[in-house]
């Protein structure tokens, strides 16, 4: 049985803050990201943030993700298959460059639709710093979901010297203005 402490369940409501109230009152939507119409085939995006991999983001997300590989954690055990030291999972990798894609491509909304052709090319190692980019390769009009077209890009994740380390096709439902 819970109970409630009567001089919480008594109290006065706290008056409002006359700031965040105008503040609410003069706030106005607007939508963010990309709509369908904007992903012409041929045009490129390049995702202006970038993100450094740390060894405690591939600890943390190898031990998260339940990725118990020994290489991802275990210096000797990545030496013992030719790294230098321990690599970055490469699902991290995934993760991070698809993220740093996500405010160009996929923000205004529509349900992720897959990966295809993922390619890792080479191995990313902490400190390293990734960028990412797109190019769109094909849009249509949904089929099924009036208001929606299916929208694909093709990205390319880089280190800071600009050698590729991940390339990747990627689906998403994306909505039409209107």
């Amino acid at each position: 049985m819970t109970t409630i402490d009567p001089a919480i369940a008594g109290a006065p409501a706290v008056p409002a803050d006359p700031v965040v109230a105008r503040l609410k009152a003069e706030a106005t939507l607007r939508s963010r990201g990309n709509r369908y119409e904007d992903f012409e085939p041929g045009r490129r995006f390049a995702h202006h943030w970038g993100r450094t991999v740390t060894a405690a983001d591939n600890t943390m997300f190898s031990v998260l993700t339940l990725h118990y590989n020994p290489q991802y954690t275990n210096a000797d055990a990545a030496r013992a298959n030719g790294h230098p030291g321990v690599p970055v999972n490469p699902l991290l990798v995934f993760n991070t460059v698809f993220g740093l894609s996500v405010e160009d491509l996929s923000e205004g909304g529509g349900p992720f639709l897959g990966v295809d052709e993922l390619a890792y090319l080479r191995p990313v190692y902490p400190g390293e710093t990734l960028y990412a980019s797109s190019v769109v390769v094909a849009r249509r009009p949904a089929s099924n979901r009036p208001g929606y077209g299916i929208v694909t890009w093709q990205t390319r994740g880089a280190n800071q010297q600009g050698d590729a380390v991940i390339e990747f096709k990627r689906t998403n439902l994306v909505r039409m203005r209107g």
